[in-house]
């Protein structure tokens, strides 16, 4: 009779099955070649980007630059300031709502060809065939005992690793710290706190999750493997196996059928069996098919057994549908906002204002009855040059400026300035009177703000 222990642990549900490291064999094909254009891409912008200089106010600076210092974003010749957030969040919106109708078109097709981990894990994986040897090499290195050899080849992998990592996480925080800049402190060890801490953490972050964790992040970390099904449908084409065509397996068939050669396997840089049906972890890279599509051609198959299809297809009903409301919900969203934001971007004021009453005395009497108020107004000057600014107020009673009206405000700066507005003692009933402030660039016209404020008279 079994234990009731045993009984317990046959029960227990398997919430993580370690199936070792996975060592997945290089493959050829189309599907490898889009992935491979996709690393190129991705990187020569990623580390090309923050070297490109832009000049602003006749000075050349970086053409993309998170300036947090002066918060202030660069980007080449527009600048965004923190008033601009809800650009952001347009933007973040586009760029979800883009992802959502990739994923409800055909799967995980960001996740095979664009995602981060992804790519690094595939410029990772490229070192350690380089140094290691193919995957059958890399398995043996796994289960041989501790020799020079062994400890020679995982110190030169490991240590090419560490400078991809650090060279990314060098790009990372250049893009926050002017690269020029960034280079010279760092070779002088004279970086700030918060450029060590991001150049540590990013780079071993890197590290870890292309190197050491790889297909733990898709399998069990990444949130998005979780949530995606509920974004596709029977018409999601995803990467499949035509098991009406492929079955029943057997080595030897030259029909089309599945050969039960295990390569799909083999390549898949998750480790599943996509022959079992679609799984989360799957990324819809396409390395099965392509390894698919070279079994059949040598043994004069037709190629297909592994493709891109939907379950739509798959059960003999053809095209996937044109009319699916999800699908035209996330394309329509990511048109809507992105409309907005350019909208939003074109309208964009170049000129902001803040009016801020002076607290310490609401109003004052001068000698010839004038009844006076003192403000603070902040200007935004939100372009990178210098303009000159005059500063008028609109209200009953002959509200009008005392002194000075005319301010100059440096290029993309915020710049306080004192004003007083005057008006006649018995101009107008006693009490909180509305006013206009109406500040204009004396360069350009179409360049004012208006805000309003009050004035007291006593």
């Amino acid at each position: 009779m079994r234990s009731a222990s045993s009984k317990v642990h046959e029960a227990r549900v398997e919430l993580y099955r370690n199936t070792g490291k996975i060592h997945a064999r290089e493959v050829g094909g189309r599907f490898n070649s889009l992935r491979w254009a996709m690393v190129w891409l991705t990187q020569i912008i990623f580390y090309g980007t923050c070297w490109l200089s832009w000049e602003r106010n006749g000075e050349a600076g970086q053409a993309v630059l998170f300036d947090i210092a002066q918060r202030k974003f660069h980007f080449f010749g527009l600048t965004l300031w923190p008033q601009d957030a809800l650009l952001l969040a347009i933007a973040l919106i586009v760029a979800a709502a883009a992802l959502f109708f990739a994923t409800a078109l055909a799967g995980r097709v960001f996740c095979g060809f664009a995602c981060p981990q992804t790519v690094y894990t595939a410029i990772f994986a490229w070192v350690e065939a380089r140094v290691e040897g193919d995957h059958l090499a890399r398995a043996r290195l796994d289960r041989s005992p501790p020799s020079a050899r062994k400890l020679a080849l995982r110190l030169s992998k490991h240590g090419l690793w560490v400078l991809i990592a650090g060279w990314t996480a060098i790009t990372f925080v250049g893009y926050f710290t002017p690269i020029r800049e960034l280079l010279p402190a760092l070779a002088g060890l004279q970086l700030g706190p918060w450029e060590s801490f991001w150049l540590l953490f990013y780079g071993a972050f890197t590290y870890v999750q292309a190197g050491l964790a790889r297909e733990a992040v898709c399998q069990h970390m990444c949130p998005y493997s979780r949530f995606q099904g509920v974004m596709v449908d029977e018409h999601t084409r995803n990467v499949a196996y035509d098991a009406a065509r492929g079955e029943p397996r057997r080595a030897g068939r030259r029909d089309g059928a599945c050969v039960d050669c295990g390569i799909c396997v083999q390549v898949c840089p998750t480790g599943i069996d996509i022959r079992d049906g679609l799984q989360y972890p799957c990324i819809n890279c396409g390395l099965c098919i392509d390894a698919c599509d070279g079994v059949m051609a040598r043994i004069g198959a037709p190629a297909g057994l592994l493709r891109f299809a939907s379950g739509h297809e798959l059960g003999g009903a053809g095209a996937p549908a044109a009319r699916r409301p999800r699908l035209w919900a996330y394309a329509g969203l990511a048109a809507l906002s992105l409309l907005a934001g350019a909208w939003l971007l074109f309208e964009r004021p170049l000129l902001r204002v803040d009016v801020l009453r002076d607290r310490g005395a609401l109003a004052h009497e001068r000698a010839e009855g004038v009844i006076e108020n003192s403000y603070t107004l902040k200007l935004s000057n939100l372009v990178e040059r210098p303009r000159r600014f005059v500063v008028e107020v609109d209200g009953a009673g002959g509200a009008h400026i005392a002194g000075r009206a005319v301010f100059d405000a440096a290029a993309g700066s915020v710049t306080p300035v004192r004003v007083a507005v005057a008006m006649a003692a018995g101009g107008a009933p006693a009490g909180v009177l509305p006013i206009r402030f109406r500040v204009r660039a004396l360069d350009d016209a179409a360049v004012q703000a208006v805000e309003p404020s009050t004035f007291i008279l006593p």
